[in-house]
């Protein structure tokens, strides 16, 4: 079966579409906070609005939706927190530490990526931006340009740990 104008592959479209559905609908009663039998129904009819437009402009696919992604994500996304968490604690402690000479030493580098698609170079760029201290630029081709706080912050990024779990996350061997 071939593509129909403007949406993805049709055979990917109704389990995404579920998912999408699914995914939305329980980020609003999770976010509403009352759930009277109105503010429910507004959810859900909300939810099926956003899914529709989504499978209308094509966007509801493998790659719009990456449902493949989700059981990863259960591991992905704690160890995301927990770093999102380290590099607060170490912006704080640039910040708050008295000295003459705050350790702050702005710093603009490339950073490769071993991600295969689209997806997982954006996945990597928004993990760097989510982590206090690095500002994802640009991404150009196979690279990442980087804005960090510090040399350390800089090298510690340079490593690979991070590049190595969004590549693992994509599907990779990270």
């Amino acid at each position: 079966m071939a593509p129909l104008p403007g949406r993805g592959d049709p055979r990917d479209t109704p389990g995404s579409a579920v998912v999408l559905f699914v995914i939305l609908f329980a980020l609003w009663l999770l976010l509403a906070g009352h759930y009277t039998a109105f503010l429910t129904g507004a959810g859900a009819g909300c939810a099926l609005a956003v899914t529709a437009l989504a499978w209308r402009m094509g966007v509801v696919d493998p790659e719009g939706v990456p449902i493949r992604l989700l059981p990863r994500a259960l591991l992905y996304v704690p160890w995301l927190v927990k770093e999102v968490v380290k590099a607060n604690v170490d912006v704080i402690r640039r910040i708050l530490t008295p000295r003459v000479r705050p350790d702050i030493s702005p710093r603009l580098f490339d950073v490769p990526t071993s991600q295969r698609t689209d997806l997982g170079r954006v996945l990597y760029a928004n993990s760097i931006t989510l982590t206090p201290g690095t500002v994802s630029v640009r991404v150009h081709g196979r690279r990442i340009l980087v804005h960090a706080i510090a040399e350390d912050v800089a090298d510690a990024l340079l490593e690979g740990e991070m590049d190595r779990k969004v590549t693992w996350f994509e599907g990779g061997r990270g």
